[in-house]
């Protein structure tokens, strides 16, 4: 039970936008611009890998699976691959450059502190770019706090997990805007 009234009957961060449109509209507009319309060296599939890779390391329940069903709708091997991502990264069928990213972010996740020289050297190594540290490093960051707003007011997850598909449908084709 969420610990403030709700007034919409809508789950997880999206009835704490509802609830709070002024708010609400500034963090949306953050997610459209981390995920998918700001300039970026990673499509908008593997920004929500990541979203949804550092929600569930936070145990975030609701935002690890709508992220993780948004990056199902726009990646190759749909939601097998983001099972096999959260479910062991070091195995997942994932590109060695995706991989090194996911661990820059689990390190963010991990700490508030600097990323370790080995993972930043790891990912350079395969391929990465100060572009790619940087998106990588601030999407982390950005779910940290996304993360804490939904768990810590222990907003609810739907009732009905098809709320997942739907929603990535309107992410995908709409943004996050739409989602307000």
């Amino acid at each position: 039970m969420p610990h403030i009234e709700i007034t919409s009957d809508l789950p997880g961060i999206s009835g704490l936008f509802a609830q709070r449109p002024d708010t609400g509209a500034v963090l949306s507009q953050l997610a459209e611009t981390l995920l998918r319309s700001g300039s970026s060296p990673l499509d908008p599939g593997e920004r929500e890998l990541i979203a949804a890779y550092v929600s569930h390391l936070n145990r975030t329940a609701f935002c690890a699976a709508s992220h993780g069903a948004f990056a199902a709708a726009q990646l190759d091997g749909g939601a097998e691959l983001v099972t096999a991502v959260l479910t062991d990264v070091d195995t997942a069928p994932i590109r060695p450059l995706i991989r090194a990213l996911l661990r820059v972010a689990a390190e963010t996740q991990a700490k508030a502190a600097p990323v370790s020289d080995e993972a930043i050297a790891a990912a350079r190594a395969e391929g990465a770019t100060d572009a790619h540290i940087h998106d990588t490093v601030l999407i982390a960051a950005a779910f940290a706090m996304f993360n804490r707003y939904v768990n810590g007011l222990a907003t609810d997850l739907p009732s009905d997990p098809s709320f997942y598909d739907v929603a990535a449908d309107l992410i995908v084709h709409h943004g996050y805007g739409a989602a307000r």
